[in-house]
């Protein structure tokens, strides 16, 4: 039995007596610790060692004592493992050397056994439970097909994913069986994170704001529908979709166990399109990080009043960014487990 199990029952819409508080990127960037890691070893060699990857996870509950943590790795571990080049180059990002234009890529691309391809990210899994030691419960994820997809046509991060959307556009019948191969391979995936241990599952639709309503529907959330619906009898699942606050109504009706939210939407305007009746999770700007501790205490507390003690989730609206100070963060973990109602 976990001990601290305030994200599951959160999860599950049971009262609470504070909201859990966790923050997306958690485990990374900001962090000192994290720092040395990454100056010893290269991004995929962090992800790809279970020892280096259950470590960098464990770091921020640690120091802060959140009542979940997510497990170090990325969304393109899965393009990798579908025979698809995936750097990370320092100061740049994401880097695709050979993208997805043609039918003829898109049938080069292997829907592949998980199971084998992927296998050191669900010894992470187990080495973090370990070190976890049923005190918290442990987040698996994966991106969204059409965020997946985004960067195996672009090649690199976008501010518009031009490239990606005038695939779908002028080769739709390519597009589709694209993000198809994506979800079969995402769905076998977090089966096998669930399997190795992960108590809940969240599917990050990073650049699904960059569609219209319409174009959402057909390109991205069809897609994370066919996920949730795979794994939500088998787990928890949480969507969050990044400039996504037009499809919530749906999303709300999808069997997902939370949605996230991001900072664009009110609270007031996320509990009313969602129906009032499921699990959010968010909303926090990522950059009001940069306020005073005093503030930052201040806003949460406001933000969990707006957003209601149960049946919420606090987080924020994106990833933690790198140059937050630790008391900042620290000041944000703090004002929720602090929070009297």
């Amino acid at each position: 039995m976990i001990k601290n199990d305030l994200f599951l029952r959160a999860l599950k819409g049971e009262t609470v007596e504070r909201p859990p508080v966790w923050m997306m990127r958690q485990a990374g960037r900001y962090l000192p610790e994290f720092m040395e890691i990454k100056e010893k070893y290269d991004f995929f060699t962090r992800c790809q060692t279970p020892e280096l990857a259950s470590e960098i996870t464990v770091q921020p509950i640690r120091r802060y004592g959140m009542d979940a943590a997510i497990l170090f790795s990325d969304i393109l571990v899965i393009p990798q493992a579908m025979n698809i080049e995936v750097q990370m180059k320092p100061n740049f990002g994401p880097y695709l050397p050979n993208p997805i234009r043609t039918q003829k890529d898109v049938d080069n691309v292997v829907v592949p056994d998980v199971t084998v391809e992927l296998d050191y990210v669900y010894k992470a899994i187990k080495a973090t439970k370990e070190k976890l030691n049923n005190e918290i419960p442990l987040i698996g994820f994966a991106g969204s097909p059409w965020t997946i997809l985004c960067y195996c046509v672009q090649g690199q991060g976008s501010k518009t994913y031009d490239k990606a959307k005038k695939f779908c556009f002028t080769n739709p019948v390519a597009a589709h069986q694209m993000l198809q191969k994506i979800t079969d391979t995402t769905i076998a995936y977090l089966k096998q994170k669930v399997k190795a241990g992960c108590n809940a599952i969240q599917v990050f639709d990073s650049w699904g704001g960059m569609l219209s309503p319409t174009d959402y529907q057909e390109f991205s959330w069809q897609y994370i529908q066919q996920i949730i619906d795979a794994l939500k009898d088998e787990t928890p699942v949480i969507a969050f979709g990044k400039g996504c606050w037009f499809a919530l109504d749906v999303m709300a009706k999808s069997g997902a166990s939370a949605l996230g939210v991001d900072w664009t939407c009110s609270p007031k305007n996320a509990r009313y399109l969602t129906g009032g009746n499921i699990t959010l999770q968010g909303n926090f700007d990522p950059t009001r990080l940069y306020s005073s501790p005093e503030k930052i205490k201040e806003m949460v507390t406001e933000m969990i009043n707006q957003f209601g003690k149960d049946k919420y989730i606090v987080n924020l609206g994106h990833g933690i960014l790198p140059d937050i100070p630790l008391e900042n963060a620290k000041a944000f973990i703090d004002a929720v487990k602090s929070y009297k109602a």
